[in-house]
């Protein structure tokens, strides 16, 4: 993999030696939709002295046109040529901060809130917070439908999987950006898969994961095919996942590792997990943030909802995997609910905060439970205290409306602008009529 840029002038140096025409200049909107502009290499000095000027009242989430002049300013160890663009007069890709005219860090910006919760844990103690997501999706023939490529299934290596080369392109073109590939395999459902990628800190992987998406899409066109990360694309078949591990440390060593705990977890960790519990139906809408997203979140489809915690029983929203003598340093939680098609500064931000605030309210970690969840009766789990995840974005909107840890996440600005949007993507869904009410109800009715 290639070394990754420390300064301005690494990144001028790494553009003569790639004979690079352009850049494209990233960040995200509040819906972790990658947005980008593009300037020629003889600008690259005054981005990174001054920024790029934009206009950001077009950008969903951003501020509103009477307010609307924003600055995009390169992040420089974010360098990294694009390996599906011509090599003749290359293309390569800064990450932004995004800044006011006035040189202040822009509130609005996904990447400034994650920022902000970076500099909470670091205030606490902790130096890293590591973060390795595993995203899933689905090959389909074109944009328009649902075709699959094959009835491969987990981990197949067939002819039934279609996808072997288009998935060694991808961890390919990951690794000449930068991206550690770990496993690359074919998942359960048909025509689905997965590129896992080592885990890293919190902010890189958050651009990662943004990187990520796009690369997969732009390889799967290459083919003539459609890659979508849409959480619950078919029916019937398991939904697609982001399982994210979680770790934090401290002076270089995992805080989450005790090696006296049964458990062999640390009051830190107990703690962190127990904040994410506490505050799991709160952040739901900014993990799971689309109507689809809760097609995936039912029983019985990999995808859990209960509010839990386990070391073996992936029914629970969260599993402590278990430890290996000699591996202190992979001690960590994986929360399994988030989709990838969520905001991931948004998403890291708020499961962080959480995590903190049980650390510094002393959260009580509840005993695990080893039980398939989804054999209890709905009794059985209100007697064990047991919550479940909202049901739908109209649910999980109106409980995160409520929510002061995912304000203090997100700042008023965007905090009150997601709960706008959101609510009106669920008013906008509300009001439907879909092909299965008129198939059920218009004859007999």
């Amino acid at each position: 993999m290639p070394e990754l840029p420390k300064s301005a002038d690494d990144v001028k140096a790494l553009v003569q030696e790639h004979r690079i025409r352009f850049i494209r200049l990233w960040f995200t909107d509040i819906l972790g939709q990658l947005k980008s502009f593009s300037i020629g290499v003889d600008e690259l000095d005054d981005a990174f002295e001054n920024g790029m000027g934009f206009d950001g009242s077009s950008i969903t989430g951003f501020n509103a046109i009477e307010e609307s002049d924003m600055v995009a300013v390169p992040d420089p160890q974010t360098f990294a040529v694009l390996p599906w663009r011509p090599q003749e007069q290359g293309v390569a890709r800064i990450f932004c901060d995004i800044h006011t005219p006035e040189g202040t860090p822009y509130e609005g910006d996904p990447r400034q809130v994650l920022r902000r919760a970076l500099q909470r844990a670091e205030r606490m103690g902790f130096d890293t917070f590591n973060v390795g997501p595993e995203l899933e999706y689905y090959l389909f023939k074109d944009s328009t439908g649902t075709e699959v490529l094959d009835e491969g299934g987990y981990f197949d290596l067939t002819t039934l999987d279609a996808g072997s080369d288009v998935r060694r392109e991808t961890v390919l073109a990951l690794e000449q950006l930068g991206i550690h590939v770990e496993y690359s395999h074919h998942e359960s459902g048909p025509s689905q898969h997965e590129v896992d990628m080592r885990y890293a800190p919190a902010l890189k992987m958050a651009d990662d994961c943004m990187t990520y998406r796009i690369t997969v899409k732009e390889i799967a066109m290459k083919y003539g095919w459609h890659a979508t990360f849409m959480p619950k694309p078919l029916f019937n078949q398991n939904g697609s996942g982001m399982h994210t591990h979680q770790s934090l440390f401290a002076d270089g060593r995992n805080a989450f590792y005790d090696p006296d705990d049964q458990y062999f977890l640390s009051d830190v960790g107990k703690a962190f997990i127990a904040g994410q519990l506490k505050h799991a139906r709160e952040m739901c809408s900014i993990f799971a943030q689309w109507v689809n997203s809760y097609k995936r979140l039912v029983p019985g489809y990999e995808a859990p909802v209960y509010v839990a915690w386990s070391r073996r029983n992936r029914s629970a929203l969260v599993r402590v995997p278990l430890y290996h003598p000699g591996h202190e340093s992979s001690t960590r939680m994986e929360l399994r609910c988030p989709d990838p098609a969520c905001n991931p500064y948004l998403t890291f931000a708020v499961l962080l905060q959480a995590g903190l605030e049980g650390i510094e309210k002393g959260y009580e970690l509840p005993e695990p439970m080893e039980k398939n969840l989804y054999h209890l009766s709905p009794d059985d789990r209100r007697r064990l205290g047991i919550e479940q995840l909202p049901e739908t974005l109209g649910e999980a909107v109106e409980i995160t409306a409520e929510s002061e840890l995912v304000l203090r996440t997100l700042g008023e600005h965007m905090f009150n602008r997601y709960i706008e949007i959101k609510r009106q993507e669920w008013e906008d869904y509300r009001v439907q009529v879909t092909p299965w009410e008129l198939d059920r109800y218009l004859p007999v009715l």
